[in-house]
This record gives C-alpha cells, sequence and structure tokens, in this order.
C-alpha cells in the first residue's frame, strides 16, 4: 500500500525491500536485536503514517488521562478495601503505605499507555502499562531510524532525552531483569535504557539475586542500594523472596525504580476505580470528566454489559487472559499464547473497542498504538500489528506522521 490509499486516520507506505537480511542485521547493529524471532519476522518493513490531527489529539488525551490516573492512584493509596478491589496483592500493602508517594504525575517515570485508534479517528484508552513496559528499544530506536530512512516525520526522537532525565532524578547503580543476557527483548530493552540515561550501572539477572533482611545482592555478592528491573511487581506475590523483597523496599535497605506505586497504576483494576469515581461525580474536575467520559471505557469488576465486552485480569501482560465476548455475552474470542494470570489476580470487565485494521505484507492486521509516557509526558509512538487481541505473536510496525488530511 502507498501513501494515499488506506483510511483518513491510516495509511501504510512502503514494500518489504528484498535485502531484509542486510537491514536486520543493522537493526542489532544499533540495538534492535529481535527483528526476527525465532525464524519469524517480528518486524514489519512498511510504515503507519498517522493522520498530524489525531497524532495531537492522542497526546493530549494522554496527558489528561496521566492526570486522571495519577488522581485515581493517589485515592485509592493507604485505603485497603480499595487496594483489595483493585487486585494489590496483600504481601505489598504495607510497602505500599509506608513508601512515600512521589510528586504528582510522577508516581511512574516509565510508562505506556495502549489506545484502540479506530478508522474514524476515535481514541479509546485500553491499558496503561505504568511498571515494565517493553517496546521501548522498537519505539526509541528502530522507529526514527526507519523514518528517517523514508524521509518519514518521526514524533519519538525526544524518548532518550526523557529516560535520561528520569534516570538522573533516581540514579540506580543497577539494571536488572530475568534472564539478562539470554531473553533478547528484556536484556535489549535494560541496556538502551541503561545506555540513553548516561549512566555507570552493572547489570543482572533477577535469578541471580539474593536477598537477606532486606539487603539485595548479585551473583557476586555485590550489595545493591538502588535498582531498576524490569520485573513486574506483581510477581512479588508469587515468587519465592517476593516478600523479602518488599521487607527490603519498605524498611529503606533497597530502592526500586519505577517506584513501588507504579503498580498501583499498573492495576487495570485502577482504570475501573477512576470509571467508578466518575460515575459518582466525585475527585476530578470538569475538563477531567471531559476526557473520561471521551477516551476511557466503561470498566467494572463484574461483567455488567449489555453489549459486547472485553474480561481480562488486572495484571495480565501481553494478551494473556484477554477474553472479547459479542454482544449477546457469548465467549467470541481468547488468547492462547499469553500466560493466563486470571488464574492468580482478579478480573476486570470492560466495553469493547475494536482496533483500526491495515493492510500491511503480511496481510490485514489490527494496529494496537501505544504511546510512551516518560518522566510524566507524553513521549513516542509504538506500532503493535496483529489479531483483535495483542498478543505476543503480534509484530512491530513503526508508525510516523502525515500532515493532516482534515
Amino acid at each position: 500500500m502507498t501513501i494515499g490509499e488506506g483510511s483518513p486516520v491510516f495509511t501504510v507506505t512502503g514494500q518489504p525491500r528484498p535485502d531484509r537480511d542486510r537491514l536486520v542485521q543493522e537493526l542489532a547493529d544499533i540495538g534492535f536485536t529481535w527483528a526476527d524471532l525465532e525464524e519469524e519476522a517480528y518486524w514489519i518493513d512498511q510504515i503507519v503514517l498517522l493522520d498530524r490531527s489525531v497524532y495531537e489529539e492522542l497526546e493530549a488525551a494522554a496527558a489528561v488521562l496521566w492526570i486522571v490516573l495519577d488522581k485515581a492512584a493517589r485515592y485509592v493509596h493507604r485505603n485497603h478495601v480499595l487496594y483489595d478491589l483493585i487486585g494489590i496483592p496483600e504481601v505489598l500493602w504495607k510497602m505500599l503505605d509506608v513508601c512515600p508517594l512521589p510528586p504528582p504525575g510522577l508516581i511512574s517515570r516509565y510508562a505506556r499507555f495502549d489506545f484502540a485508534v479506530s478508522d474514524a479517528g476515535e481514541l479509546k484508552l485500553l491499558e496503561l502499562n505504568a511498571d515494565t513496559p517493553t517496546g521501548y528499544v522498537e519505539a526509541s530506536i528502530a522507529t526514527p531510524w526507519l523514518c528517517r530512512q523514508a524521509g518519514i516525520e518521526c514524533v519519538n526522537d525526544g524518548m532518550a532525552d526523557a529516560v535520561h532525565d528520569a534516570w538522573a532524578e533516581y540514579r540506580p547503580d543497577t539494571v536488572a531483569c530475568v534472564d539478562y543476557g539470554s531473553h533478547l527483548e528484556d536484556t535489549g530493552t535494560v541496556e538502551a535504557l541503561a545506555r540513553h540515561s548516561g549512566l555507570e550501572v552493572q547489570f543482572a539477572d533477577c535469578l541471580d539475586l539474593s536477598i537477606d533482611k532486606g539487603i539485595v545482592k548479585d551473583a557476586n555478592g555485590r550489595e545493591i542500594d538502588r535498582m531498576f528491573a524490569l520485573y513486574p511487581k506483581e510477581w512479588m506475590a508469587v515468587d519465592e523472596g517476593g516478600e523479602a523483597l518488599a521487607y527490603g523496599i519498605e524498611t529503606g535497605r533497597i530502592a526500586l525504580f519505577n517506584p513501588p506505586h507504579s503498580i498501583l497504576l499498573q492495576s487495570k483494576g485502577l482504570v475501573a476505580a477512576a470509571w467508578g469515581l466518575y460515575e459518582l461525580g466525585l475527585l476530578f474536575t470538569p475538563e477531567e470528566r471531559a476526557a473520561i467520559e471521551r477516551y476511557l471505557l466503561p470498566t467494572y469488576n463484574k461483567a455488567v454489559f449489555s453489549g459486547s465486552f472485553v474480561s481480562k485480569s488486572m495484571f495480565g501482560r501481553e494478551g494473556g487472559s484477554v477474553r472479547m465476548y459479542d454482544r449477546q455475552g457469548n465467549l467470541e474470542i481468547e488468547d492462547q499464547d499469553g500466560f493466563d494470570t486470571s488464574t492468580l489476580f482478579p478480573t476486570v470487565f470492560q466495553k469493547r473497542a475494536e482496533l483500526a485494521r491495515v493492510e500491511t505484507a503480511e496481510g490485514e492486521l489490527h494496529l494496537l498504538t501505544g504511546l510512551f509516557m516518560l518522566n510524566g509526558k507524553p513521549c513516542g509512538l509504538l506500532g503493535r500489528a496483529g489479531g483483535p487481541i495483542t498478543g505476543n505473536t503480534s509484530h512491530f510496525i513503526p508508525i510516523g506522521v502525515r500532515s493532516s488530511c482534515k
């Protein structure tokens, strides 16, 4: 598909080039080492162009929804009934109670909104990944490089500077992920974040860490004081050593980045809490209420819908646990690839929103539009293309911006 074809909102431009192997290597050289995964093409060698006016609305929507969810998280803070309602594991309650909340808008310094943008340009927030979002390398490194090659405007160029500023505040001495050195995506993500921070850090595998009396050490026995970990905080309720790590955080023996309270924003139950506060007429300004009505999907702890809806775990990731129901309430689609965390955490029910469809070299795919929030500001687009549920088998396709056609 070339420029000028497609919907008024999204246009797919370019065709896959015959020298893909060379391009995959060049992407690897700049830090994106998983353009192909297990002989499958994760990266689609085309670019989605987003209409500028829709991008500007997306950016504005993200800015106000960030405030809305920040307010909701502060409303929930230290209320154990609400902790339970939004699925926060009880082992983390004391940690969240005793640790001071970060300043407004900075509960998470590294987050990503996922939006459903329809073919008509209607925006609906699906969820906020406020704890350990991936896709950073795709958005901050691969997308600008690919857009420059194609002569297309990219709005992602400020991502590295935003990470630099955020990390300057917390100054972690250690950066960790599970299977560091062998898991390409997570390893590449934490290495890119550390590189963009400009800090001198040590890298560690979460599986090699030990903890005793709240003190965390790496495989060499080095004590860790401040750590960025690409490790979902809800797993502290499941993994061996999780309770000990929570104790280390609440007693100040180790500082974790993103901050502990990012789990409040991460919970999909917080969207239900925000929607409930909106329905009760509490907490929000008229401008915020207008944004909630326009951009949030009705979300509840029970399936109370008369039309089609979605159910998902409050801490599901990569599409795991997502189930889509039709207008009659019958199960229509469910994710078969991701890990179903609904056996571990409560479920939310959300009005269904359809993703735009784009015609790519891999066929017609549904497009999920991600927008990073770095250091409290909208900063960088991420395109994921796949089925109606965006899971871990979806493709990365870069998103650029074109002049408005409205």
